[in-house]
């Protein structure tokens, strides 16, 4: 399935509200929801991941399903505003086995032998062992936040967080960091689909520069 990105900048109450998102695949809760009843072939098991940042004011909230990533430059060291839901994280192989599917060495750890994360949208046959409630992270934004990360599996699989913001900190603009970025993975053979956002933070403007590319691989 293809990557896909969104944008949203708009205004709540006299507040800017901004909405940025990665999703991996043909699209939390409510969501998954209608995902499995739009599809009537209950033979096809499409699915989806989402990473979505919400900037609201001076609070930044990380909600996460599945292994893309939002990773933050605080004070100039990287940091994972979400984790990747991988079937082999200890917690997510004990929920899973709680409700009585398997995680299975498959090339790769795999829910049932067969998805290589423990949440995602849709995934209709591995249900209820495959879900989609998000984890959620806050973080307070001021001057040490200096630029997000939003990408796919694609980047991460090949880019380290580290990599991702130091380069961020090289450029000026972040288009142009996110066309770097992908370009890089591209170049180190990811073997997925490649989607990134990037988003720098100006603490001395009252709105937030925002860049964005996109690149499939």
């Amino acid at each position: 399935m293809e990557d896909f990105y969104d944008v949203k900048l708009t205004e709540i109450d006299g507040q800017a509200v901004s909405l940025f998102g990665v999703f991996d695949g043909e699209t939390y809760q409510k969501t998954d929801t209608d995902f499995l009843e739009s599809e009537s072939n209950a033979f096809r098991d499409d699915g989806s991941t989402a990473s979505t940042a919400v900037l609201v004011g001076g609070h930044l909230y990380v909600a996460n399903v599945g292994d893309s990533r939002a990773v933050v430059s605080k004070a100039g060291k990287a940091m994972a505003l979400s984790e990747d839901h991988k079937p082999n994280r200890s917690d997510e192989r004990k929920r899973i086995e709680n409700a009585g599917g398997v995680v299975i060495w498959a090339g790769t750890w795999r829910v049932g032998g067969v998805l290589a994360m423990s949440r995602a949208f849709g995934n209709r046959l591995l249900k209820p062992f495959v879900v989609a409630e998000p984890e959620i992270q806050e973080e307070l934004v001021n001057e040490d936040l200096e630029c997000l990360v939003l990408a796919s599996d694609g980047l991460w699989d090949v880019v380290e967080n580290e990599e991702a913001v130091s380069l961020a900190k090289t450029e000026d603009l972040p288009e142009s960091v996110a066309r770097k970025l992908t370009e890089i993975a591209y170049s180190r053979g990811s073997a997925d689909n490649i989607t990134c956002i990037v988003v720098q933070f100006h603490h001395d403007k009252l709105n937030n520069k925002m860049g964005l590319e996109l690149m499939k691989g």
